[in-house]
């Protein structure tokens, strides 16, 4: 099969003993150039992978000895050996795999005193990866009774037009949206096109990536607007995006930690895990905005990346008013498969080190795993992710698509790692549009 050119960048980054390398630093004067030998980086298992790696500094060959590990996705290195450069150039035969899985190349070149490194991943038959985690025998009892409770507090929330962040194209308004009794609300910024007129705007909820932090600018992608589309863009902690910097800060050093951090909260308990109020919180948007007199009464997406993409697929599968979903590299994917050993999770990453795999806390992540909502999708979905990507890796994003038995299409983007291009997500707006129910 014709090689695929594929060219990356690397950084000094390690994690334990993952590497999280970084492929495109900013004005890097070095670079990598990565070439496996099936030009989709996908091989049967059984099948041998070969990579030719050339290394350039200034533009110019390097010769050099590159030490390499080779390991399954996530995992610690089974494989090592050192191989020569010359003219710049050498080729790694990472060998096969019995069963499907990823297995990643990780190179180290010392060079003038300095250490660059890189990695590259391939799939063996990803198609056939499933996850881990098993799906709860009253999974969807729990859900569906813990949404009659939630849908019997009346929708309450308030709107307030936002001057400085309007445009003359937009207005864009901060929410505050109740979403129970005890108070819990999500912030978030509506951005309505200016002049809408009542039942003629799709609308797209937008829930954000992990951490505790402000809402990102809501004005980065108003071609949402520009083209009709009314846009929720939240978070799911209930603080105000107009406090100082320094508050979020405070927030995060007290609650945005490992084993401190919101994802570890009340996970003693599927009935007072952090996330029941965040997933709920969900349809709860989706009930404001299909209140809106602006919306079309025909079309709700949810669109996210990471934690985002998680909730924008948790959405989907809780409500179906959601006809579209776009997700990215989804988070929460399988994540009782760190359980076991040389199994690849999903991002937040639990381990046994935290003392948190507990078969309490493992049956308490289950319902609220996305491998476990992925069956219940009837929303056309969007899936995209990369193969490089060490913070949602590519297993666990096969371990989703691979369950999805909704339409779906899918953007395999083998370059990426923890991140889309400004190009991809255009896309997505597109294929939204393309797609909306008439």
């Amino acid at each position: 099969m014709k090689k695929y050119l594929l060219l990356t960048l690397a950084i000094l980054l390690t994690v334990g003993t993952v590497p999280a390398v970084e492929n495109y630093p900013y004005r890097s004067d070095y670079l990598w150039v990565t070439v496996p030998d099936h030009a989709d980086w996908i091989y049967k298992t059984g099948e041998t992978a070969s990579i030719e790696v050339q290394f350039y500094k200034y533009g110019i060959p390097r010769d050099g000895t590159v030490e390499y590990g080779i390991a399954d996705d996530l995992m610690p290195d089974d494989t090592k050996g050192t191989v020569h450069l010359k003219n710049g150039r050498c080729t790694i035969n990472i060998g096969t795999a019995r069963k499907p899985c990823f297995r990643d190349l990780r190179l180290r070149l010392t060079l003038d005193g300095i250490i660059y490194r890189h990695h590259v991943k391939v799939g063996f038959s990803p198609e056939k990866i499933r996850p881990y985690t098993k799906q709860p025998s009253d999974f969807r009892l729990f859900w569906n009774e813990a949404l009659k409770e939630a849908a019997r507090y009346p929708l309450t929330f308030t709107r307030e037009l936002q001057p400085e962040l309007s445009n003359d194209k937009t207005d864009c308004y901060l929410i505050k949206l109740e979403l129970n009794r005890q108070h819990q609300a999500f912030y978030g910024y509506l951005m309505m096109p200016k002049n809408a007129h009542e039942g003629t705007c799709p609308v797209v909820l937008s829930p954000p990536g992990a951490g505790i932090k402000r809402i990102k600018d809501p004005n980065s992608r108003d071609y949402y607007p520009e083209n009709g589309v009314i846009r929720f863009i939240t978070e799911i902690h209930g603080m105000d995006p107009r406090m100082p910097e320094e508050y979020f800060e405070n927030v995060r050093s007290a609650f945005d930690g490992r084993t401190n951090g919101y994802l570890y909260q009340g996970i003693d308990s599927r009935d007072h895990y952090y996330m029941k109020h965040v997933y709920l919180g969900l349809v709860r948007c989706i009930d404001m905005l299909t209140s809106l007199p602006e919306w079309d009464r025909r079309n709700v997406i949810t669109v996210g990346g990471s934690q985002g993409g998680a909730l924008a697929l948790i959405a989907a599968a809780l409500d179906e008013r959601v006809n579209l979903c776009v997700a990215n590299h989804p988070a929460l994917s399988d994540m009782a498969a760190a359980s076991q050993p040389g199994l690849t999770h999903g991002f937040p990453h639990f381990s046994t080190a935290d003392g948190f795999l507990t078969a309490d806390h493992l049956n308490t992540l289950a319902y609220y795993d996305v491998v476990c909502f992925a069956p219940y999708i009837k929303a056309k979905t969007y899936l995209t992710w990369g193969f490089n990507d060490n913070t949602c890796p590519p297993t666990t994003s096969y371990a989703v698509w691979n369950l999805l038995q909704c339409e779906k299409e899918s953007l395999i983007t083998p370059v990426n790692e923890h991140w889309t291009s400004d190009a991809t997500n255009r896309h997505q707006l597109d294929w939204i549009l393309k797609n909306l129910r008439n």
